[in-house]
C-alpha cells in the first residue's frame, strides 16, 4: 500500500516513473502530438508556441514537430527549437497531421489540403476575411476548429484579444510618435511635451484595452489625451484608473469634432461587431483635421471605425488622405513579433496541456466553459453563428452537439 501511494503521488513527475506496464498506458492517454507551421503570409511574424514552452510541452510527455523556419518572423532559429525538444522538419504533410495544429494566420487554401482530417486547429478566424472555399474545406475534413480571438478564460475574458489590444495600443503610440517626427517626412512635431512647448493632443476612439494602453503611453510621453465611447461606465472607470490628465466624453458630435480640429494624433479603438464596421469618424471629420497629424485604425481588421482608413498589408501601412497621415495595417502585432508571440505562447500552454490532461477536445469542452466559446467548428460541423449568417449555412449550439458525444 505504501509503494502504491508512493507511485501515485510522484506520477505527475516523468523524473520519478517507473516502467511498468500501467504506468506506461496512463502516460499515453496524455500525449498528443502538436504542428506549429511556419507562416506562408509575408504580414503575420508571430509563432504561438516559442521554444521555452516547446520544452514545457515535450517534458510532460507531448511531441512538438515546428515546420522549418516558424520561428523566423518572431526571430527564434529552428536551433532554438530543437534544443528545447521540437522536431524540426519541412515535411508540411508532418506538421499538418499532428493531433493539434496551432498557427496565428487563418487557415489557407493550400493549408487545408496538408490536415489529415478528425484532429484540433487553432487560429486566428478573421471573419471578414474568411472565404467560402477555405470554410467548405475544413468542414470536409471534420477538423474541430477554434478561434484564438473567440477563447474565454475563468473570469470570462478574452485573454488573446486582450493580450494583443495592449500590444496594439501601446505600439499605436510608437508609430505615431515616428511619423509625426520629421523622420517619416511628418510635421517635425515630438508626442508629448517638454516646458514651455505645448503638449501634443491624442484623440482616442474607444474605453477598452487598447484604448486604454494607448492612453497610458500618451500620457506618459506628456500629451494631453481625450478619450471617447458610448459608455459612461467605461469612461469613468477610465477616469479613476488613468487620473485627471485624461480628457472623457460620449459620442458627442461637436465634442468630436472639436477634439479632432485641433489633435495630432487620432487612435481609432472601437470593439466592432463581426460583419457590421460603423465609422464613427467620418470623411468630412478627417478633412477637418490639422495637416501632417496621424490616425492610427485598430479596427482596421474588423471593417475600420474611420472612413478614410483602408485595410492595408504590413509591408505598405501608410498613405495620406487630406493632408492627414494614415496608418491601417490589420496585423499591427506582427510589428513586435517575438513581444506579441511569447504573449501568445503564454496563454496557449496551459490550454494544450489541459488538452493533454482531458484525453481530448470532447472531455475540455464539456468542462471548459470558456474554450466552448472558441469554437466554430465541432467535428466538421459549423457552430458559429456568424459564419453561419455569411455564408448561408445552418450552425448548430455546440452545447447540444456536446450532449450528444
Amino acid at each position: 500500500m505504501n509503494e502504491q501511494s508512493n507511485m501515485q503521488q510522484n506520477f505527475g513527475n516523468t523524473a520519478y516513473l517507473q516502467k511498468e506496464e500501467h504506468l506506461e498506458t496512463a502516460i499515453k492517454n496524455r500525449n498528443i502530438s502538436i504542428g506549429i507551421p511556419a507562416n506562408n503570409n509575408d504580414d503575420e511574424k508571430r509563432v504561438a508556441i516559442t521554444p521555452e514552452s516547446v520544452n514545457l510541452l515535450v517534458e510532460t510527455g507531448n511531441e512538438v514537430f515546428i515546420q522549418k523556419g516558424a520561428g523566423t518572423g518572431a526571430n527564434y532559429s529552428d536551433k532554438d527549437y530543437s534544443e528545447n525538444g521540437g522536431i524540426i522538419t519541412d515535411s508540411p504533410a508532418r506538421v499538418y497531421g499532428a493531433d493539434v495544429v496551432i498557427k496565428v494566420a487563418p487557415f489557407t487554401d493550400e493549408e487545408c489540403e496538408y490536415l489529415k482530417g478528425n484532429q484540433i486547429v487553432m487560429s486566428f478566424l478573421n471573419v471578414l476575411k474568411l472565404s467560402e472555399e477555405t470554410l467548405a474545406k475544413l468542414i470536409r475534413k471534420k477538423v474541430t476548429a477554434i478561434a484564438f480571438e473567440k477563447i474565454k478564460d475563468d473570469n470570462g475574458v478574452l485573454p488573446v484579444m486582450e493580450s494583443m489590444s495592449e500590444i496594439c495600443g501601446i505600439t499605436s503610440i510608437l508609430l505615431a510618435s515616428d511619423y509625426l517626427s520629421n523622420h517619416h517626412g511628418g510635421k517635425g512635431v515630438m508626442l508629448g511635451g517638454i516646458t514651455g512647448v505645448t503638449p501634443t493632443e491624442v484623440v482616442i476612439m474607444g474605453a477598452n484595452t487598447a484604448g486604454e494602453y494607448a492612453a497610458r503611453a500618451a500620457i506618459g510621453l506628456g500629451s494631453e489625451v481625450m478619450i471617447f465611447d458610448s459608455s459612461p461606465h467605461q469612461l469613468r472607470r477610465f477616469q479613476n484608473l488613468l487620473g485627471q490628465h485624461l480628457r472623457t466624453s460620449v459620442f458627442h458630435p461637436q465634442v468630436l469634432k472639436k477634439a479632432l480640429k485641433s489633435a495630432d494624433v487620432l487612435i481609432g479603438a472601437i470593439d466592432l461587431e463581426d460583419l457590421k464596421p460603423w465609422y464613427y469618424i467620418t470623411e468630412d471629420m478627417i478633412m477637418m483635421m490639422k495637416k501632417g497629424s496621424v490616425i492610427v485604425d485598430l479596427s482596421i481588421d474588423r471593417g475600420g471605425c474611420i472612413e478614410t482608413t483602408e485595410c492595408r498589408a504590413l509591408a505598405d501601412p501608410v498613405y495620406e488622405k487630406h493632408g492627414v497621415i494614415h496608418f491601417s495595417a490589420w496585423n499591427l502585432p506582427s510589428r513586435v513579433a517575438r513581444t506579441a508571440s511569447i504573449a501568445l505562447s503564454n496563454i496557449f500552454i496551459p490550454i494544450l496541456q489541459s488538452l493533454a490532461d482531458a484525453g481530448g477536445m470532447t472531455q475540455l469542452l464539456k468542462n471548459d466553459t470558456g474554450m466552448r466559446k472558441g469554437v466554430y467548428l465541432y467535428n466538421g460541423i459549423l457552430t458559429n453563428e456568424t459564419l453561419g449568417q455569411k455564408f448561408g449555412i445552418l450552425s448548430k449550439d455546440i452545447n447540444l452537439l456536446l450532449a450528444a458525444f
